[in-house]
């Protein structure tokens, strides 16, 4: 009995290391627990869970939780590379858009109204363009609006993809050409979803139409108060884009392009001259396949916790 318990033994211990490297060998935690039956013999149980240390593989830390390495600022009416009034800053590891430095002149308007108006509105570039990937973020909104911020720019702020290179933006331009990613906060009443589509200089395709509005509400609940959001937006170079919350797509869309109209506006919906347009479309080619990355600074407090990115490989490969 005691040789036939040994060898029952032996036979499961082999079973262990093999179940064990198994799962080592697809990064994951094995935890074993051995039971002695009633008659000597040993039965190894293996349990296993996902390994949850450190960051996730091929993800791609935009925000490095500590200071601005990597990100350059561009505020209306200001150089690239001035972060006026330290708008852009990290506070307790967070990304954050603060105004509490501006000044009572700040909330005038930089278009000539008689009204005060605050138009000082500002993005915050990442270093590299992208073209396929997943982008993470984590945000939520904070504190009050500035004096005299646009009733639309309550609680709002945007990522700004497929954008134009911030060195070809004009001193006084409002935003960047490029598909904007709209984060909204909720009012306290009412319904007001986030990850939105805006087009300043664009335009998608939805149910195989053209579409040319400026924004588009997607199907995402309202999300209130200070609470942090978690989103994901799956970008395919100039074939698609899919918003995400929760798992679960609430916008999408396809053929990211330049809007050709505002070649010829007097006032194109970026904020800049026609000029800029003519520039960017390259022998009557309209997609966009790819471009820069930045966050808006609209007038409202934001942070931002998380901003992180993976690569993916295009489709066509």
């Amino acid at each position: 009995m005691k040789n036939q318990s040994n060898l029952l033994f032996n036979a499961a211990q082999t079973m262990f290391l093999v179940a064990l490297f198994s799962l080592l060998a697809r990064d994951l935690v094995a935890q074993a627990t051995e039971t002695i039956t009633a008659d000597g013999s040993a039965v190894t149980t293996v349990t296993q869970k996902t390994r949850t240390t450190g960051p996730e593989e091929g993800w791609i830390q935009l925000f490095n939780g500590k200071d601005l390495t990597g990100w350059t600022p561009k505020i209306r009416g200001h150089e690239l590379g001035d972060n006026y009034a330290d708008t852009f800053r990290v506070v307790d590891g967070l990304l954050t858009v603060s105004y509490d430095k501006y000044k009572p002149q700040d909330s005038m308007s930089m278009d000539g109204k008689n009204n005060p108006s605050w138009e000082k509105f500002g993005h915050l570039f990442y270093k590299d363009s992208f073209s396929d990937y997943i982008l993470r973020v984590e945000y939520r909104f904070v504190g009050d609006q500035v004096a005299n911020g646009p009733g639309w720019a309550l609680r709002n702020n945007g990522l700004m993809l497929h954008g134009q290179d911030p060195t070809t933006m004009t001193k006084d331009q409002k935003f960047p050409i490029s598909i904007e990613v709209q984060l909204l906060g909720g009012l306290g009443a009412g319904e007001r979803p986030t990850l939105n589509l805006c087009t300043p200089g664009t335009n998608v395709v939805m149910n195989d139409k053209l579409f040319q509005p400026h924004c588009i509400k997607s199907k995402s609940k309202t999300y209130s108060g200070d609470q942090w959001v978690t989103v994901e937006v799956e970008v395919r170079g100039s074939k698609s884009f899919c918003h995400k919350l929760d798992g679960k797509t609430v916008l999408e869309f396809t053929q990211p392009q330049y809007d050709a109209r505002d070649e010829k506006k007097p006032k194109p919906s970026y904020g800049g001259p026609p000029s800029i347009m003519k520039n960017l479309i390259k022998d009557g080619e309209l997609l966009i396949s790819g471009g820069t990355i930045s966050l808006q600074s609209e007038s409202h407090p934001t942070q931002f916790r998380k901003i992180e990115l993976k690569k993916l490989e295009p489709e066509n490969k």
